[in-house]
């Protein structure tokens, strides 16, 4: 009997692995169509900010991703040098990060990455050191 159960128990256990995995201590859920992103942590809401996703002609990704690597000073290889400070990779090279453009903030403004002030920039990339890259998960979706 007791060889049926630990088979039945580990046929759970690896049945709910995927539920479990996808949980996050930190998420950050990026609503396009509003451009904010509500950032949540151990399943509360800890922040809500406006963002810039992708102008017109441009394309941010839908889905979701496990935060990739961190950049606390990158500047971008692809846009003039542009400052992108506190960047948190999440998909190739898309990333949240900060921005000099804090009043185009709350409409479609960037190339395909994900702006934010500056400060609430430093603060999400806090967050996410102190978690772990593993932990942070970033949801975009319509």
């Amino acid at each position: 009997m007791n060889r049926i159960a630990f088979t039945v128990l580990g046929v759970a256990i690896l049945c709910l692995l995927p539920i479990i995995g996808a949980a996050a201590p930190l998420i950050a859920k990026v609503d396009v169509s509003n451009q904010t992103m509500t950032v949540i942590q151990d399943g509360q809401v800890a922040h809500t900010w406006p963002v810039s996703t992708a102008r017109k002609g441009k394309w941010t990704p839908r889905g979701a991703w496990t935060a990739k690597w961190l950049s606390r000073h990158h500047r971008s290889s692809r846009y003039d040098n542009a400052p992108m400070p506190f960047s948190i990779f999440f998909n190739g090279h898309y990333a949240i990060h900060g921005t000099n453009q804090i009043d185009r903030l709350g409409r479609p403004a960037s190339a395909g990455c994900i702006r934010l002030h500056p400060d609430h920039a430093a603060v999400l990339f806090e967050m996410t050191r102190t978690v772990g890259l593993q932990n942070m998960k970033v949801i975009v979706h319509n």
